[in-house]
């Protein structure tokens, strides 16, 4: 929980009780409890603001999903025209490398190797 072992909670929990009191910290908690609650209420109303303000705009969560689908779908298209020319370029390139590689054999004769 947080990066907090067994030990130092209780060292918190020890120091809370010392610096408090035991008549304290239940209205503590429960003012710890109320404030979260609050929090929690008021990240929720906002998602909702957000949420209706989308929808009075035209964007649901639906739209959304279909206009990052055609991009997708767009993204792949542009992946797959890429890639298959690429390939068939590589392809040539590789016989045009062999091609010059024997011209060069041809020429000067095949390189040895000295080890």
């Amino acid at each position: 929980m947080f990066g907090i072992g067994g030990g130092e909670l209780v060292f918190i929990l020890f120091v809370v009780l010392m610096l408090f009191g035991s008549d304290k910290v239940p209205e503590i908690a429960r003012t710890m409890g109320k404030a979260m609650a609050q929090l929690k209420n008021a990240t929720n109303d906002i998602k909702s603001e957000i949420q209706k303000g989308a929808e009075s705009n035209g964007l649901d969560t639906r739209s959304l999903t279909d206009i990052t689908g055609n991009i997708n779908a767009e993204i792949n298209n542009a992946k797959i025209n890429l890639l298959g020319d690429s390939n068939s370029l590589l392809g040539d390139t590789a016989t045009e490398i062999n091609q010059v590689k024997e011209d060069i054999d041809s020429i000067s004769g095949p390189v040895k190797r000295q080890m």
